[in-house]
């Protein structure tokens, strides 16, 4: 499909990270003779990682990570270009999860996730997938609980690279691509102002700092709630209000959830609300604002524009949802900004060649720091920026103590 084709070429023009490892390791094939199954958010920027996969040797079968973040245009273009896809936008969750199934049927060596649905699966109701794995890549801090939590219980039967945890992913991803997609799509969707507005952002990890950080940018007042007290001390320090949702619920004019956890928006907040409110979720899985809730207890539905339903509650008020609840930046829009995608998908590639030449135990491990630094000084020369080195006398300086 051209769209699909013209939306790939357009995201590797500004993707100088893969380029450079396919030009660096595309002679070698380091991976030849392995499937790799990937389960991720299918549009252009990660149609383009699954090519460069293909171009070091894999066999690559792609299905998406979410029933509304595929890009038919963009399934087809790869389908055109050789590679196997079971992908399909869609709001059926069986046809999704059947996708999900259908890759684990090709058996493959190697598995690159996004939300730990693939290998998740593999390992409660497809074990015959466990066969040739040899190992997993993920890349969201929702994967990596459940992956944290198949461990702890003595399930997980596959090596796990814990690629969210790297510095070149989550420092950049998660705060500056999550910061600034969030708020392009909901602006999209939309169409109002931010400044002057009462942005409520539940969850303070490094998604709820970008979050914040762009809300603030864009002129709005800014509360957060949390949890943990040390990332809700974090917030106040860094000059947010911070409070509990009780509270914020009934001066938010933008509400964005990015917690990874259930329910934290529900019906005692939907109740205090203005009428108008804006409801957004951007962590992984579509549970963190209580739809199940909100359709409960409204007297009306309808689509009030395209990605946004509107709900009327007995009160009178008028609730917006944003995308069904669904992850707002990639159901309702095009995801992270093309080049923070570059450094993730960097260190996706490489943490997938270090797999395949690996032999790990069943657990969860960090990204390799010579693979962080790598990635970081492969960007810094793409931005044509040097930076000093330690002088010999002062490396001496630093290792004696």
């Amino acid at each position: 499909m051209k769209s699909g084709h013209v939306k790939i070429d357009w995201v590797y023009r500004f993707m100088p990270l893969l380029k450079s490892i396919e030009e660096e390791y595309g002679p070698q094939k380091p991976l030849k003779e392995l499937r790799i199954g990937m389960s991720i958010h299918l549009e252009a920027k990660t149609a383009r990682l699954a090519l460069l996969l293909r171009d070091l040797g894999a066999e690559v079968i792609v299905t998406g990570s979410n029933p509304l973040s595929t890009q038919d245009d963009v399934a087809e273009a790869l389908r055109e270009r050789g590679l196997t896809v079971y992908a399909k936008r869609t709001e059926d969750e069986r046809v999704y999860m059947d996708n999900i199934k259908k890759v684990l049927t090709t058996q493959p060596h190697l598995i690159l996730d996004d939300g730990a649905d693939l290998t998740v699966t593999a390992h409660t109701e497809y074990q015959e997938a466990l066969k040739n794995l040899r190992g997993v890549t993920e890349e969201t801090t929702t994967g990596l609980r459940r992956f944290r939590a198949l461990h702890k219980k003595g399930l997980l039967k596959v090596p796990v690279i814990a690629v969210n945890d790297a510095f070149t992913k989550h420092l950049f991803d998660n705060r500056y691509g999550t910061g600034q997609s969030t708020w392009d799509s909901i602006m999209r969707n939309t169409n109002l102002n931010v400044a002057g507005k009462i942005a409520v952002v539940c969850g303070y990890g490094w998604c709820g700092k970008g979050i914040a950080m762009r809300a603030r940018g864009l002129g709005a007042r800014v509360i957060v709630t949390e949890v943990d007290p040390v990332k809700a001390l974090e917030a106040v320090m860094d000059g947010f209000e911070v409070m509990k949702i009780s509270q914020a619920a009934k001066l938010g004019d933008f509400f964005i959830t990015a917690t990874g956890n259930t329910k934290v928006i529900s019906e005692k907040e939907f109740l205090e609300m203005k009428d108008g409110a804006i409801l957004a979720n951007a962590g992984h899985f579509d549970v963190e604002v209580d739809v199940r809730a909100l359709e409960r207890i409204c007297v009306e539905k309808y689509e009030a524009r395209p990605n946004v339903t509107a709900y009327r509650l007995a009160n009178g008020k008028v609730l917006y949802l944003l995308a069904q609840g669904r992850l707002v930046n990639l159901a309702a829009a095009d995801g992270h900004p093309v080049e923070i995608m570059d450094l993730s998908f960097a260190v996706q590639a490489l943490s997938l060649i270090h797999l395949a030449k690996t032999n790990l135990e069943p657990g969860v491990y960090p990204v390799p720091s010579h693979i962080d630094e790598k990635i970081a000084r492969m960007k810094l020369a793409s931005m044509k920026i040097e930076i000093d080195e330690l002088s010999e006398e002062q490396r001496s300086y630093l290792e004696n103590y």
